[in-house]
């Protein structure tokens, strides 16, 4: 008995190690290079401090990410569990097609295939069933079945992968100091846990963002002069 909760423990501790390299900021797939139409809401001054950047992302984690990325995320981790390659090339296609500019579209399909690389290095890229192009969303999901991650484990950690991105990108653009971020974590880790349990319960037709502010962001940063970030 106890031999068996000791292997169980340590395949536990395995995905718990799988998912922080996961979302850990060294990942080399290039998500540092994006702001995901941050930097024009800075330029736009409608994100101009620790407050207003709190604001905008529980808009973009409420009205995106929790009716998006992570119910996406769920039932891609379920259909690569089941072996469904279908399902994986639907909700790949959803994706790519609920990505309103050309930028937002541009990162998920690098991002997903630098961590496709990734996968194929490490040698734990999925046999078949992989889209040709897969969206990082798609990589995302196939990496963390291969870690033996459960859907609520993967969205976590995808949500705060985002989070610390959002925030990284902030930290170089604005004047907002590094103990500002961790106030601005603690204000939102509540969120996040929110949004994973909306999204685990959303019906398929109640799915697609609404950020139109994003969107206008994001297109406008295609002409903006000065730039830190690719998106």
């Amino acid at each position: 008995m106890a031999g068996i909760e000791s292997a169980s423990q340590a395949h536990d501790d395995l995905a718990l190690l799988g998912l922080l390299q996961l979302v850990s900021p060294a990942l080399p797939i290039g998500a540092f290079a994006w702001s995901q139409g941050l930097e024009s809401a800075f330029e736009l001054g409608w994100v101009h401090d620790e407050k207003s950047l709190g604001d905008w992302l529980e808009g973009v984690l409420e009205d995106g990410l929790a009716v998006a990325e992570l119910p996406a995320l769920a039932r891609l981790v379920e259909a690569w569990q089941q072996g469904d390659e279908d399902r994986v090339a639907h909700w790949d296609c959803w994706l790519g097609a609920v990505r309103e500019t050309r930028e937002l579209r541009e990162e998920d399909r690098q991002l997903g295939a630098s961590l496709v690389r990734l996968m194929r290095s490490l040698g734990l890229a999925p046999e078949v069933g992989l889209p040709d192009e897969p969206g990082y969303v798609t990589a995302f999901s196939a990496l963390a079945v291969a870690r033996g991650l459960p859907p609520r484990q993967a969205m976590l950690g995808f949500a705060w992968a985002w989070l610390e991105n959002q925030l990284a990108a902030a930290c170089k653009a604005l004047p907002l100091g590094h103990t500002a971020a961790q106030r601005l974590v603690e204000r939102l880790r509540p969120a996040l846990v929110e949004a994973v349990g909306r999204a685990l319960i959303i019906d398929d037709d109640d799915m697609g963002p609404a950020l139109p502010g994003l969107a206008l962001a994001s297109g406008l940063h295609e002409t903006q002069y000065s730039r830190l970030f690719r998106s």
